[in-house]
This record gives structure tokens, C-alpha cells and sequence, in this order.
């Protein structure tokens, strides 16, 4: 359970379910979180910016502040929902091309937990650089929710019959008490 003030970073990617990601905010802001958007420069031609800044009473960030703007809270937690091949794969690489990155690419240093749920078809599931990156990430403590029981990755060119359905209730009840 959340402490009052706690601080949940939602990083969304360019993925299909994007669109839908204030589903999550609701049940975060629901379980007691406060809740902090940030957004792969891709996905924010995927969501709505004004009504997700509206529902988190936050600005979306996609850049690194400027020295005069003010600072976000400092996270408790992160959800990274959906999660793309590319985000995991360089996320995992230690890559911090952009601002989402960089902040991921901390997380494990400064002990804050990190959950990836994956949106991610089954050709790219299925490639060894995928698939190391995954270990990798699992083996800093981070869960990515994928494999059986958790999310199966979809049949390409089957995202779109899949968005529906997206667990976004599974990223909550995977991170730690």
C-alpha cells in the first residue's frame, strides 16, 4: 500500500494502448499515488496531453527541465506502460537519448523500483538482443511483466485486437509493498 504523498512515475511509450494510458493514472491516483507523466518524445503524438495533465494536475514531461523551471517530485515508483522493443532494449543498454531514458536508466542506481509491462509483438519478443535485454533487466531487480502468467507478447500485425485487453491493473500489483 502507498503512503500518503508517494510518488509514481508512468513513463509511456509509442505503443497502441498509449492513448488509453489515464486508465492507469486513475487507478494509481485510486491506490494513493501521486502521479507523474512522462512521455517518450514519440508518444506524445499518441496521447493526450491536456486531459492527462488535467487528470495528474502535472505537466507531461518529455525533456529535461530547463535550469529555471521547477523540479518534478523525485519518484517512489516507476511504471513503464506500454513498453516498447526499442525503450527496453536501450533501456537495458544504459542508453539515455532521451529525457524517459535518462530517468529509467537511474532508477536501479537510487533503488527506486521499476515495472515494465511490454506491448511488443512476437518476432521481436523472440530476438536474442530482446531477449538478453530482458535478463538484464530482471537481473537489476527490475520486473517485466512478460512470459506466461503475466503479458504474452501478440502476433504481428494483431496489436491493434490486443489494446482492448491491455493490463494495466497488472503494472499496480506488481510493484513492491
Amino acid at each position: 500500500m502507498t503512503q500518503p504523498g508517494e510518488v509514481l512515475y508512468i513513463i509511456v511509450c509509442a505503443a497502441g494502448p498509449a492513448p488509453d494510458v489515464g486508465r492507469l493514472v486513475t487507478l494509481a491516483q485510486d491506490a494513493g499515488w501521486t502521479v507523474q507523466i512522462i512521455a517518450t518524445p514519440s508518444a506524445l503524438d499518441f496521447i493526450d496531453i491536456a486531459e492527462l495533465e488535467k487528470q495528474t494536475g502535472r505537466p507531461v514531461r518529455s525533456q529535461y527541465r530547463k535550469p529555471h523551471e521547477p523540479r518534478s517530485p523525485r519518484a517512489d515508483a516507476i511504471i513503464v506502460a506500454p513498453a516498447t522493443y526499442n525503450t527496453i532494449n536501450k533501456f537495458a543498454q544504459g542508453i539515455t537519448d532521451t529525457y524517459a531514458l535518462g530517468v529509467l536508466s537511474e532508477a536501479p542506481g537510487l533503488g527506486i523500483p521499476v515495472v515494465i509491462l511490454p506491448f511488443v509483438n512476437t518476432a521481436l519478443a523472440a530476438r536474442a538482443p530482446f531477449q538478453r535485454s530482458i535478463d538484464q533487466l530482471r537481473a537489476e531487480g527490475v520486473r517485466v511483466l512478460l512470459g506466461p502468467g503475466q503479458f504474452e507478447p501478440h502476433p504481428p500485425s494483431s496489436g491493434a485486437e490486443r489494446i482492448e485487453n491491455y493490463p494495466w491493473s497488472l503494472t499496480l500489483e506488481n510493484l513492491p509493498n
